[in-house]
């Protein structure tokens, strides 16, 4: 990762919030900037969020859940993306994941013990034509067998 996240506080947390509460849908501008800012978007979050935008804490809660790019807890120093999306399953990813997931001693959304390496599970980064595909860091990876996520994982170390 390119920078360490800073620390968790609330008076940094409204001033993201603030400088997107005016756009138009402010919602995912402000979760998006908050897990920027911080690495996760805690739940200490939703109620400053709620409250700047006038809607439920439920609703802020919502979004948050539904969508799995959002984090509850901070990532690891490194983050693998792994597609799970038609196009990528066809070419084993699946079979892929799961052998690193068990290597690795972890389910989707997973950080190693000594936070060296967070797996999240993505539907469709766009790299249909190299399948299967990954992010490593936010580099995209095309034709991540097992034997590439394995070395990207070494890499990591």
């Amino acid at each position: 990762m390119d920078q360490t996240p800073a620390q968790w506080n609330d008076e940094a947390a409204r001033a993201v919030i603030r400088d997107h509460v005016g756009e138009e849908g402010p919602l995912l501008p402000i979760l998006h900037a908050l897990q920027e800012s911080f690495g996760h978007v805690p739940r200490a979050a939703e109620p400053l969020i709620a409250e700047a935008l006038n809607i439920t804490r439920a609703e802020v809660h919502g979004v948050i859940s539904f969508y799995h790019d959002f984090r509850r807890e901070p990532a690891g120093r490194h983050v693998l993306k792994l597609c799970r999306a038609e196009a990528c399953q066809s070419m084993g990813s699946e079979a892929n994941a799961r052998r690193l997931l068990d290597a690795l001693g972890l389910d989707w959304g997973g950080t190693t013990p000594d936070g060296r390496i967070t797996v999240e599970a993505v539907y469709c980064l766009g790299l249909c034509a190299t399948a299967p595909g990954a992010l490593f860091d936010d580099e995209p990876v095309g034709r991540a067998d097992a034997a590439t996520l394995e070395a990207l994982v070494a890499e990591a170390a």
